[in-house]
């Protein structure tokens, strides 16, 4: 009894005290490429003393603990916390009540409309009823007949088409209110009935008007970079349009407000890593590997727009590859490349796409373009027994690893050495130096039959893995933001809204490209350098060239290194043809070697009016073992980059001729082998 009179009591003091309910405006919103800031201010009278308020109509998508105050002057908080007010009246919207009263004016319309059928029903009964009367009780004289019938006919048939009419216009307006049903559902989802409530507590020695200011971040929003590419031809500058659809269903409308566009993240953890003492121990040899790589950073993002992916998975060398899987990660939906490595997949659910192909590297990357098309590395984790000698404060490459002498150690004369791959590509006279030791990301050591498994005797005295940082250098991002000048509104329904960031116009080189070893599509190219002043991020890219739109690619900053260059769309007025020569020559065999003699033939013909620059791309193998040579190379009037077997020409042709273009080269290897051609 006592407890029940203290709480009578008390009652009074907590329904009618200083409490609050106070309204506040979204002022200005920074849009992250996933998640968004979201700013609001509140004008009201802080009275004197303790006063609890608390600000309602925010979203239920908020981080609690980002939550930041502004503006309290000579106030101070005693206490803050955020919940979610699951009671709270959903918001009327005009546009809502407007669609209500046209589904009503509608429904009366078909009302009318299902009267007037049901008269004409009961009209055509009245006369097939009067009609069976008349003939059963008089007798009728032929042209009475003929007068009878003809009206009958004549009102019947007007009868069954004002019905027809009339059901074609009840069709007609049932369909319009579906469609209006349909929109009214859209806007229904928001915003929820549901809130999220910020209640504050305050202290003040007076009172005072306050200006309060308080941000915090949500989630459920975020922009997608994409472009526009614009030529008008190829001897005119190319216009990038760069553009940001934002999205958002974070339960508030953004109501003409100011919008920021920010490449950063929010919800990136901040908390800085600390670095332990590392202690060697003996391991069976087997399966037993020490990582050496480390946290990435996120390069791409999520793009909730696209619902469908397609895309080519191809090696390092650029050949495709057939039979590679391609998953909605964490789905069971799926697909395979076909025989030139294309895919094309649904997406109905799910943010990444898993890629896998037997002997490469599993790549997780977000679906952040219609267009992905992705080079696959191969896992050198796969060899049995690999030693990873993690990078740390030595003074270099000096020392040994277990039967493999390291070039800087202390060796008698003329000492074996190994065989050095740095980032995959064989490194001839590689000596101590040739890198920097802040360039080492990592070092692995092969020895044995894992080495020379790979590349043969070459390996004998083992191999030396060196992983480069410079990777890491090209994923360096720089944190921008983008102010608009206009205000938006942004409803919440997660629909696309467009904002244009800025256009540029590029002082492009245009060039037509061929590469028929792995496409006899021709391409056309513009070229442009200093892109890094444009802050470009992954991103889908629309094509237009000379009025028409030519397709779409994707722009990737993160794969470029000086000079960028987009492709424009294929050209069908330029053909390309590449052909074996046959028997250029007839030797196939010399001792325990065979002989394979290789010969192409290119035809590139101009059917275009004007005359045209193109550059002609192909290629000869190279051997990554001494037992494999490649020999007698012709390459007459091409380029040849000797340390990555790349033929090019440079090449105008004029309008209607033809170009024509030949190479060949030599392959030795022991018969009893076979090689990968």
């Amino acid at each position: 009894m006592k407890k029940l009179l203290f709480f009578l009591c008390l009652f009074p003091l907590i329904t009618f005290g200083n409490d609050q309910q106070i309204p506040s405006k979204i002022k200005e919103v920074t849009v992250y490429l996933s998640g968004a800031e979201i700013s609001r201010n509140a004008s009201f009278l802080l009275k004197e003393g303790t006063t609890q308020i608390t600000f309602t109509g925010l979203s239920t998508k908020v981080d609690e603990s980002s939550i930041q105050i502004s503006g309290l002057q000579a106030a101070s908080i005693l206490s803050m916390s955020y919940d979610i007010n699951y009671l709270a009246k959903p918001v009327n919207k005009p546009e809502i009540e407007l669609l209500r009263k046209q589904i009503k004016v509608i429904e009366e319309k078909i009302a009318l409309f299902n009267n007037t059928i049901r008269g004409l029903d009961e009209e055509e009964k009245v006369i097939v009823t009067n009609r069976l009367i008349s003939s059963e009780t008089q007798a009728v004289d032929l042209a009475r007949i003929i007068e009878i019938s003809t009206y009958y006919r004549e009102r019947i048939t007007a009868i069954k088409n004002a019905v027809y009419s009339t059901k074609h216009q009840i069709s007609n307006l049932s369909e319009e209110k579906s469609v209006i049903k349909k929109q009214l559902k859209e806007l229904n989802q928001t915003p929820e009935k549901k809130q999220g409530e910020l209640t504050i507590v305050f202290d003040s020695p007076i009172s005072i008007n306050l200006n309060l200011e308080f941000s915090y971040i949500v989630s459920d929003a975020g922009w997608i970079p994409t472009y526009n590419l614009k030529s008008s031809a190829i001897n005119a500058p190319l216009k990038l349009a760069y553009k940001a659809h934002v999205y958002q269903k974070t339960g508030n409308d953004w109501e003409q407000v100011k919008i920021n566009l920010s490449t950063g993240n929010p919800n990136t953890n901040v908390t800085k890593p600390n670095l332990g003492t590392k202690y060697l121990n003996f391991t069976n040899g087997y399966k037993n590997k020490y990582s050496t790589s480390s946290i990435k950073k996120s390069k791409y993002h999520y793009n909730p727009s696209v619902k469908q992916v397609t895309g080519t998975l191809v090696d390092e060398s650029g050949m495709p590859l057939p039979g590679a899987t391609v998953i909605i990660k964490g789905t069971n939906q799926g697909t395979q490349t076909d025989f030139d490595g294309n895919f094309i997949l649904k997406i109905t659910q799910g943010q990444e796409l898993e890629f896998s192909y037997i002997g490469y590297i599993t790549q997780d990357i977000p679906i952040f373009s219609s267009v992905m098309n992705i080079q696959m590395e191969e896992n050198a984790e796969m060899l049995e027994e690999v030693v990873v000698v993690a990078y740390g404060t030595s003074s270099g490459l000096s020392g040994r690893a277990s039967g493999v002498q390291i070039r800087g150690a202390s060796s008698i004369s003329e000492p074996k050495l190994p065989l050095y791959v740095i980032d995959g590509i064989v490194a001839e006279n590689f000596v101590e130096g040739d890198l920097d030791t802040d360039e080492i990301q990592s070092i692995e050591v092969l020895k044995g039959a894992n080495a020379t498994s790979i590349y043969g005797t070459r390996g004998s005295n083992g191999i030396v893995v060196i992983t480069t940082k410079k990777s890491n250098a090209k994923e360096e991002v720089i944190q921008t933001t983008f102010e608009i000048k206009k205000s938006y509104t942004i409803t919440s329904d997660a629909d696309i809204t467009a904002i244009e960031i800025n256009t540029f116009s590029l002082d492009a080189k245009y060039e037509y490209l061929a590469v028929p070893v792995l496409n006899e599509n021709v391409f056309l190219t513009a070229t442009f350098k200093d892109w890094e002043k444009y802050n470009l991020l992954p991103g889908e890219a629309s094509i237009y060239f000379n009025g028409s739109f030519a397709g779409k690619t994707t722009i990737d900053p993160y794969t470029v290194k000086k000079e960028m260059t987009l492709s424009l769309g294929v050209d069908d007025t330029i053909t390309v043809t590449r052909k074996r020569i046959n028997d250029f020559k007839s030797k196939s065999f010399s001792g325990g070697n065979r002989i394979l003699n290789k010969g192409y033939a290119l035809e590139i013909k101009n059917n275009k009016t004007s005359s045209i620059a193109i550059k002609v791309i192909d290629r000869i193998p190279l051997s990554q073992n001494k037992e494999i040579r490649v020999d007698d190379i012709k390459i007459n009037t091409a380029d040849y980059n000797s340390k990555k077997g790349i033929l090019s020409w440079e090449l105008n042709i004029a309008s209607k001729q033809t170009e024509k273009l030949d190479f060949s080269y030599q392959i030795k290897y022991p018969k009893v082998k076979h090689i990968s051609l």
